[in-house]
């Protein structure tokens, strides 16, 4: 094993400046996409918990100023953050004379069309906040995407240069046997082997965290969705106890 070592760095310092060059590109695509990799991976691994946590308190509770204590605590929770939002948003309009819910926001004298005007604003409010979970967990991401399309074709680019400079070499030395030719290709070739080595992880890891953001999204739309069916419930059931 240390031999193999020792000829894989002794064909890298042996290669030309550009495939130098291409394999010190492919270590930094490889080395962000690790980070990154670890990053999203605890984050969303974090916010997968921390949200189940907060929404079966919420249903457990049903009191928003209870939900809203404990959303605080839990910041890394997506759906906590867009409730806070949510919250927050109705005790604006509470403050300003529109209550909305029966959840301690308020007299019941206002008309239920003002009420429902009122709804329209915390769902302009939570679009924007899971607008915005959405870009938090997309971000970086991308580049994982970027790094499985781009570093095969750096590394193969490599290789190409490398191949040409072995054939240059041979052409100027007028010999072709396989201990001419073996030492220039195999030196080229490893740019192509780095360029798969930092993709592949990049691809699997892509998909991988996609498909979880998918789910989160689809999970701050349900919640969004049942947290304003509440509160319409609750100005219906005004509604009802007036008449």
């Amino acid at each position: 094993m240390p031999s193999q070592h020792f000829d894989l760095i002794h064909m890298i310092s042996n290669a030309g400046l550009m495939v130098q060059a291409v394999l010190l590109t492919l270590v930094f695509f490889s080395i962000a996409s690790w980070a990154i990799i670890f990053i999203k991976y605890s984050y969303i691994r974090r916010a997968y918990r921390e949200s189940e946590y907060f929404t079966d308190y919420f249903w457990k509770s049903r009191d928003f100023s209870d939900a809203y204590a404990k959303a605080k605590e839990l910041s890394g929770s997506p759906i906590a953050r867009i409730f806070r939002i949510g919250y927050m948003e109705l005790t604006k309009l509470s403050q300003s004379g529109v209550p909305i819910a029966s959840h301690g926001t308020g007299a019941d004298d206002l008309s239920i069309s003002a009420r429902f005007a009122g709804i329209d604003n915390v769902k302009r409010a939570l679009r924007r906040a899971i607008n915005t979970e959405v870009t938090r967990l997309v971000q970086m991401v991308p580049f994982l995407a970027t790094t499985g399309n781009t570093t095969p074709f750096i590394g193969l680019f490599g290789t190409v240069w490398g191949i040409m400079n072995s054939f240059h070499g041979i052409g100027l030395k007028g010999s072709a046997t396989l201990a001419v030719v073996a030492p220039g290709i195999s030196e080229a070739l490893v740019a192509t082997a780095a360029g798969l080595a930092a993709a592949i992880p990049a691809v699997i890891a892509f998909n991988y965290f996609m498909q979880k953001i998918r789910t989160i999204e689809t999970e701050l739309q349900s919640f969004a969705a049942d947290f304003l069916n509440i509160i319409e419930r609750d100005i219906l059931r005004a509604k009802g106890n007036k008449k």
